[in-house]
């Protein structure tokens, strides 16, 4: 397998995938907009790719997010402040407080989800089952590898796509 030659005439692959993370945050929140919902902003994002469940911790939140904890918790407050979310004792820790979506806020997530479903489908059909599952393949292959810590780290054979 050759490594592949950084070329002037193109964008590196860094560029196209922020611009393609950055079109879907937006896309989302025109949606969510679209829907009814006129406060959503980018940057509640955060929180909508970062709570689950039964609820969250800001810090835990946070450092899935990749953001500040006093980041996280300006959002949070901003979305408690329109009845997305609302903010209790945590039964584990009475210091802390525990994040989870009100009744709007489930709303709010669950048309979101439902529209990740429609554009999962669409990339499917408009770019084919074989390419869009290549490209998933890969991106999770890149964030996997970047996380142990980049090519110094790296055994070729683990390689996403390398052949056994």
């Amino acid at each position: 397998m050759s490594t592949p030659e950084l070329r002037l005439d193109r964008k590196p692959f860094i560029s196209l995938v922020d611009k393609a993370s950055h079109a879907l945050s937006v896309d989302m929140v025109r949606e969510a907009r679209a829907r009814g919902y006129p406060f959503v902003r980018l940057a509640h994002n955060a929180v909508f790719g970062t709570l689950f469940g039964e609820g969250g911790r800001i810090s835990d939140m946070a450092a899935r997010a990749g953001i500040t904890k006093q980041s996280m918790g300006e959002v949070v407050r901003e979305l408690v402040d329109v009845g997305v979310l609302e903010m209790s004792v945590d039964p584990d820790d009475r210091r802390a407080k525990v994040v989870t979506y009100t009744q709007l806020g489930l709303e709010v997530t669950n048309g979101g989800r439902r529209y990740l479903e429609t554009l999962e489908k669409l990339f499917a059909d408009r770019f084919g089952d074989a390419d869009y599952e290549a490209t998933r393949r890969v991106l999770e292959g890149v964030t996997e590898l970047l996380a142990r810590g980049g090519p110094a780290d790296t055994n070729p054979d683990d390689a996403v796509g390398a052949r056994g």
